[in-house]
């Protein structure tokens, strides 16, 4: 031990966003809640959290959706929270994604693509992620899997992240996306996968403590300079981490 030595160790920061401060878009067809500026909606403070660059909250009506559109150089990860989402790309990929199912689209150099609600009776609520990648006009990909929900029961699973083996999904970027379905009163301590990283917490469903705060639905917490955090259930919770580079 060396007396009189002083180790400056770094302090976690935190960012929180909570729910009613996201910006909102009703197009009738859709109503989207977003974490960052997007679209119409412009916020300086916003813009991004590391290179986390969209986390869209959308509910499309039945039998609606986006029309064929482009994507390049991004790392597109769609969740369905409650009903299906219909995807077609000029990579000539289609399917039907519903809950317990992601979804990953590597735009790359260039992809156009649709996605649609095909019920003509429910809504479909998702939850798209957009992640800068680490390499630029890689080749477009999609992917998609499903996920035993079960699995995040007590426990934080990962599911996409940059390994081209194990159950996960692959991106571009030393990130990582992973769920969890605390039950009341339990305590999770997440570790970053990739060091260095920070992460942002979603709150989906139910209500959190982190860092001190209560965090509830749909509320939100960016947390960096730190390797490890606690979160603890203060009822039960589905929550989304989002581990990112910062730069």
């Amino acid at each position: 031990m060396l007396i009189g030595y002083k180790v400056n160790y770094p302090v976690m920061k935190t960012t929180y966003h909570p729910s009613d401060s996201r910006g909102f878009a009703d197009h009738g067809w859709l109503k989207a809640r977003h974490s960052f500026s997007f679209a119409s909606w412009y916020d300086p403070e916003r813009i991004h959290f590391g290179k986390l660059r969209v986390l869209n909250d959308d509910i499309v009506a039945p039998g609606k959706g986006f029309g064929t559109h482009p994507h390049d150089n991004m790392e597109i990860i769609t969740i369905p929270l409650r009903g299906s989402l219909e995807h077609k790309d000029s990579m000539g990929n289609g399917s039907v994604i519903i809950p317990g199912e992601i979804q990953v689209m590597s735009a790359g150099s260039g992809v156009k693509h649709s996605e649609f609600n095909p019920s003509q009776k429910e809504e479909v609520n998702l939850l798209q992620i957009w992640i800068f990648p680490d390499t630029r006009d890689v080749d477009p990909r999609y992917d998609q899997k499903a996920f035993d929900q079960q699995s995040y029961v007590d426990y934080i699973k990962t599911v996409v992240n940059n390994e081209r083996q194990g159950d996960t999904l692959f991106i571009h970027q030393q990130a990582a996306i992973s769920l969890s379905k605390p039950r009341q009163g339990t305590v999770l301590d997440y570790k970053n996968i990739y060091p260095g990283n920070g992460s942002y917490v979603f709150v989906i469903e139910g209500k959190v403590s982190l860092n001190g705060n209560i965090l509830g639905r749909r509320d939100a917490m960016g947390v960096w300079d730190t390797e490890v955090f606690s979160v603890k259930a203060e009822e039960d919770a589905f929550l989304l981490f989002l581990e990112v580079p910062m730069n």
